[in-house]
């Protein structure tokens, strides 16, 4: 049993990954689809394009909330159920996987900064806060939306490892989650570090030239 509760988990952190609420916020406030401006990414920071600072911050709460929430319900009540640090870890990368590649649309989804925060956040709450304030510290230093969540990423296993035992629990499971989460990162911002190297990336509230 204890297995088909880890499935059917690891399911529905999926599937509530893919809500794509860039998408969904901006029907709902009546802008334009962030997949047809910009960089056409359905993220918070391409939202914030469209010119309303509401709709991004709404955008990027629900990210981070829908990568929390399933690792945060796990760890809260999957115990008694047998699921452990092993379906915590899984529904994380569900989760994240649902928002890079939504069922509900297309498998067309954004580069998951925002999900793998809360998802993080849900693993623990040091180890979200660390890398929060390493995006933050970045992006008020270079305003660089990317190159933020780019050092982020690289960063986020590092002190997954470093500080392991101090702060958290070590569990192999989770930092092979944080791992893959954060080569998947990287891998999704490869056009973002071509244009960092070629000095044409748009900085935080600059408006993407065509």
């Amino acid at each position: 049993m204890t297995t088909v509760y880890s499935i059917l988990a690891t399911i529905l952190a999926y599937l509530i990954g893919s809500l794509s609420f860039a998408v969904i916020v901006s029907r709902t406030m009546g802008l334009n689809d962030p997949r047809t401006y910009g960089s056409k990414n359905p993220g918070a920071t391409n939202v914030l394009r469209s010119g309303s600072k509401a709709a991004a911050v709404v955008t990027l709460l629900l990210d981070a909330a829908k990568g929390w929430l399933p690792v945060a319900l796990v760890a809260w009540f999957g115990k008694p159920y047998g699921l452990e640090e092993g379906t915590i870890a899984l529904v994380g990368i569900a989760a994240f996987l649902g928002h890079l590649w939504p069922v509900f649309f297309k498998f067309e989804g954004g580069k998951g900064v925002a999900t793998a925060l809360g998802v993080l956040l849900g693993f623990s709450g040091w180890l979200g806060l660390l890398v929060l304030l390493t995006w933050v510290a970045v992006a008020a230093i270079w305003r660089y939306s990317s190159l933020s969540s780019l050092v982020a990423a690289v960063l986020a296993p590092v002190f997954y490892i470093l500080i392991g035992g101090e702060l958290w629990d070590f569990h192999a499971e989770i930092f092979s989650a944080v791992l893959l989460m954060s080569a998947l990162l990287v891998y999704r911002h490869k056009l973002n570090i071509q244009r960092l190297v070629e000095g044409k990336e748009s900085k935080l509230g600059q408006k993407k030239t065509k």
